[in-house]
């Protein structure tokens, strides 16, 4: 009996891609409820735009912070059992939002007394978000080192376009049953995803033989004859401690921070931004409402997450660190646009263009993280996944900051934040 005939291994790369990705695409979808209902949540405890910003950038705190532990210990276990109990937390953050709306929303006894529950709650949700420094492991071993951007692409980029998609599905349940029913929605969506996940998440062939009882040895053996190329050499300390020593990681880490941390953070301030700013503004005509304001945030998110897909093939092409630079010049202009802009229309152009420069770079980054740390993917992907997605907790909470000092104004003027992030990239990826 051959050592491969010896274990009963299930999946292929593309199935391996397929389950990395719906799970990612699933548990991102949380991210949307809070910063969906954010307007609703300000004027019913009275909130500050600092304070506002703060909770619809709580579920970024724990899909960001969670990220480095889960990813490095999909290093050793594989990347099943992190993805899992991660969407199951998500399930019960939902299921406690739900029950918030029902018990003290529609019944009217929601007090600030309740703001640290909600905290606590749409902590719990976010942990959905953390899934995709896991799903970047999984999917980096299963495919070889030069289709690796592509994969990457395809998992984030189309993982990316959840809070898009379902921003345009809370724009109609929002208007039709409030904040239950929505978050009703989003709990059983979760569920089922997270079941879907649990039939069709299959890690590479290595983790599969270790998990049968079989010697890392064999593992590796077998891994290759079946085309796996990268495997682990670290537990989840050792990862974090060998990924950790490289200067890489940590250039890598900055530039997530402004790509994707700062991708998130505009998923969930922007149906504040449209609501508020623009509303008073320039939309007597235009009439951006909660609904529109949901259709424009998720044309940015899906834009933003296919033009990731694309870049992927890209940077295979160009190399990670020349589309990096492309796309920090693009989110520049956009962002240099954005601090200005009063004008509706200018304005979502602008939005549009820092979509672009976002995906472009979000897709070049983890292009470089097989090749910058190769001997321990999950450990480099949790610290870059994981403090570069702090971004999306850190973001918000200035944004709204800019507000509070400067008045309506400063929605727009907050966008300065980026056109410093980016200056700091160009920097980095320079050196």
């Amino acid at each position: 009996m051959s050592n491969e005939t010896k274990y009963h291994l299930k999946g292929t790369p593309l199935e391996g891609l397929v389950g990395a990705t719906a799970g990612f695409f699933i548990g991102f979808a949380a991210v949307v409820a809070l910063g969906a209902t954010a307007k609703e949540f300000t004027e019913l405890l009275g909130l500050s735009a600092t304070l506002a910003g703060l909770l619809v950038a709580m579920p970024n705190l724990s899909g960001s912070l969670l990220r480095i532990p889960f990813a490095a210990w999909s290093d050793s276990v594989g990347a099943r059992k992190p993805m899992l109990i991660l969407l199951i937390t998500a399930v019960f953050g939902l299921l406690g939002l739900t029950l918030v709306g029902y018990f003290l929303v529609d019944k009217n006894g929601l007090t600030m007394a309740h703001y640290p529950l909600l905290l606590l709650l749409a902590f719990l949700a976010g942990c959905g978000i953390a899934t995709f420094s896991v799903g970047i492991s999984q999917t980096s071993y299963w495919f070889p080192k030069n289709e690796q951007g592509k994969a990457l692409g395809i998992y984030a980029g189309l993982g990316n376009t959840a809070p898009g998609i379902f921003s345009l599905i809370m724009a109609i349940t929002l208007v039709k049953w409030g904040i239950t029913g929505s978050y009703l929605l989003w709990f059983i969506l979760l569920s089922l995803g997270t079941v879907l996940y649990f039939f069709i998440g299959y890690d590479a062939y290595s983790f599969q033989v270790e998990a049968q009882g079989g010697s890392k040895e064999e593992a590796i053996e077998i891994g290759k004859e079946k085309g796996q190329e990268l495997f682990p050499q670290h537990n989840l300390v050792n990862s974090l401690k060998a990924s950790g020593k490289s200067w890489k990681t940590w250039a890598l880490t900055g530039l997530y921070f402004t790509s994707f941390g700062g991708f998130i953070a505009l998923a969930t301030w922007l149906p504040k931004y449209w609501g508020s700013f623009h509303n008073t503004t320039t939309t007597k005509v235009l009439g951006v409402d909660i609904k529109v304001a949901l259709l424009i945030n998720a044309t940015f998110v899906i834009v933003g997450s296919l033009v990731r897909v694309y870049s992927g093939n890209i940077a295979d092409k160009i190399t990670g660190e020349r589309t990096t630079i492309i796309g920090i010049l693009i989110l520049l202009v956009g962002a240099l646009i954005m601090t200005f802009a009063t004008s509706f229309w200018i304005a979502f152009t602008a939005l549009m263009i820092m979509g672009v420069g976002m995906g472009a770079m979000n897709a070049a980054v983890f292009k470089l993280v097989p090749k910058a740390v190769p001997e321990a993917v999950g450990g480099t992907a949790g610290w870059v996944g994981g403090l570069g997605a702090f971004g999306g907790f850190v973001i918000p909470p200035i944004m709204g900051y800019f507000v509070d000092k400067m008045g309506l104004i400063g929605y727009a003027r907050g966008y300065s934040t980026f056109i410093a992030l980016a200056i700091i990239d160009l920097i980095i990826i320079i050196l």
